[in-house]
């Protein structure tokens, strides 16, 4: 072997070790991360977690079943505004929009999406919830659905791409329009990457905190409505980690647990449905 081949096969032994070990060390951080939540977390879950109020300081036991809901409620006002808009933004990208303008929108939802999420807590504060008067469940679902649409974008905008072309030309050759060949063939066809999508982009905001703490803020009993503040998993479990109180850390452990968990099966399932489609981009597998 020559002196080149000798040192091309030293640097192949040294890469390959050294992307294997930065494996491990990502796998690692991952199952730490995991099992310290669950030998925490799991053990402090019981019934009265997902049906009690919290209770008074002092007090011990109680539960975050107001949490769990207005999670819930937020999270679905966020996808309902979040959702269509970066859809129909996508779909314009992808089969409208010209080089230039395309540039344009791909610039900004990018821009949109390194925003930090307090900067766009503050933006919403000042322009739904100081005008209200008062922190709500509609306010916390803006912030969070604002945060859901560059990813929207981006992803419809990438299945749609992977749609073959071959498929809008048939369309066409049938007499079919522009708008009609996208509603019943491109669309469609991209469905299940678009579900894949909306799925992943649930669960990147599902965790968020700092824009709930200036809109939706927090409710130690249930929300009435939407236009009330209300408690959610992520801002209850930073109220809970940094109180004096053992009690409340256990929960605060719990609520971790819960909603490490869901947004857990919430990639999974997705993965799971974005494997299955045939036509899936290469980038977001």
């Amino acid at each position: 072997m020559t002196r080149s081949g000798a040192w091309k096969s030293v640097m192949n032994v040294l890469m390959f070790s050294l992307t294997g070990l930065c494996t491990l060390f990502t796998i690692g951080t991952l199952l730490f991360i995991l099992g310290y939540l669950v030998s925490h977390g799991a053990s402090a879950l019981n019934w009265a977690f997902f049906t009690k109020l919290p209770v008074p300081v002092g007090e011990i036991g109680g539960g975050m079943a107001n949490a769990i809901v207005g999670s819930a409620k937020v999270l679905l006002l966020a996808t309902l505004i979040g959702v269509p808009i970066g859809f129909l933004g996508g779909v314009y990208l992808n089969e409208y929009a010209g080089a230039a303008a395309a540039f344009v929108i791909r610039y900004a939802t990018d821009l949109l999406n390194g925003v930090p999420s307090i900067v766009i807590g503050i933006v919403v504060y000042t322009l739904v919830v100081h005008p209200m008067g008062h922190f709500s469940t509609v306010s916390g679902g803006v912030a969070l659905g604002i945060m859901m649409i560059p990813i929207a974008v981006r992803s419809t905008e990438e299945f749609l791409h992977a749609v073959p072309n071959s498929l809008r030309e048939a369309a066409t050759a049938l007499g079919a329009s522009k708008w009609k060949t996208i509603v019943t063939v491109v669309v469609p066809a991209a469905i299940t990457g678009i579900i894949t999508g909306t799925m992943l982009d649930l669960a990147r905001v599902a965790g968020e905190t700092a824009p709930l703490l200036f809109t939706a803020l927090n409710n130690q009993f249930w929300s009435a409505g939407w236009s009330h503040p209300t408690a959610t998993l992520p801002v209850m479990i930073f109220a809970y980690a940094i109180a004096p109180y053992d009690d409340w850390h256990r929960q605060a452990w719990a609520a971790g647990f819960v909603l490490l968990m869901f947004v857990l099966a919430i990639n999974i399932t997705a993965r799971f449905i974005l494997s299955r489609a045939s036509y899936a981009p290469r980038g977001m597998v």
